[in-house]
């Protein structure tokens, strides 16, 4: 874990733009069951917070991806962000909706591509890579060449790494699970018990029997 994602993901917690209940799971919008939960718009409250994003980007872009023309905001998360980034990079910005809108030029992507340009999509969070490729594709139909997503946190899920290399896009995050994990636990925001939780849930998510490690039989009927 860097410095920087360290950072990242200690600005996240505190702001509770990632909250970890173990003990309370969240229910995401799939149904799926999860000890954790990002909100990344809370962001947008933290001047500080949405600086040092912004920087990151910054620094990530010009690191992976510095042949960059063209900054595109994923709808909606990552609209601002992207403006913020184009700014201090001086390029053009352009976001993308999640679908083309039913009316007008019924437009998907905002703002003006041209064919060949070279394009860098940024999100606000990566969970299974779904939202992330549809961005992606709405591009590429309109003849650009997508260099790669950046994102300010990611999950780290299977799906999403299978998701992105299937598609031939690369990404990059200013933070991720593990290293949240990690400041999670150097704060003591959580116990031995919950991070053997967070650790079951990373590994097969969809295997709800992660909430029963380490509980008593009594503990293991009542779930």
């Amino acid at each position: 874990m860097s410095n920087s994602q360290a950072q990242i993901a200690e600005h996240l917690l505190n702001i509770n733009a990632v909250v970890l209940k173990p003990d309370e799971p969240f229910t995401w919008s799939s149904g799926l069951k999860s000890p954790i939960y990002c909100d990344n718009r809370l962001t947008l409250s933290y001047p500080d917070v949405r600086r040092d994003i912004a920087r990151g980007f910054v620094s990530l872009i010009q690191a992976y991806f510095p042949q960059v023309e063209v900054v595109a905001g994923a709808a909606t998360g990552g609209i601002a962000h992207a403006a913020w980034v184009s700014e201090l990079l001086d390029l053009p910005m352009v976001y993308v909706r999640g679908k083309a809108k039913g009316h007008g030029t019924k437009s998907q992507v905002e703002g003006k591509v041209l064919p060949g340009q070279k394009v860098v999509v940024i999100e606000d969070l990566i969970s299974t890579g779904a939202s992330s490729l549809t961005v992606v594709d709405a591009l590429r139909q309109e003849g650009c060449d997508v260099l790669g997503v950046a994102a300010i946190f990611t999950y780290d899920l299977h799906a999403a790494k299978v998701a992105f290399e299937k598609a031939k896009v690369p990404y990059q995050t200013l933070t991720n699970y593990s290293s949240l994990i990690e400041v999670a636990v150097q704060t003591k925001r959580i116990t031995e018990q919950q991070l053997s939780m967070l650790k079951r849930w990373h590994e097969a998510p969809e295997n709800e029997a992660w909430r029963l490690v380490d509980k008593t039989p009594s503990e293991i009927s009542k779930a």
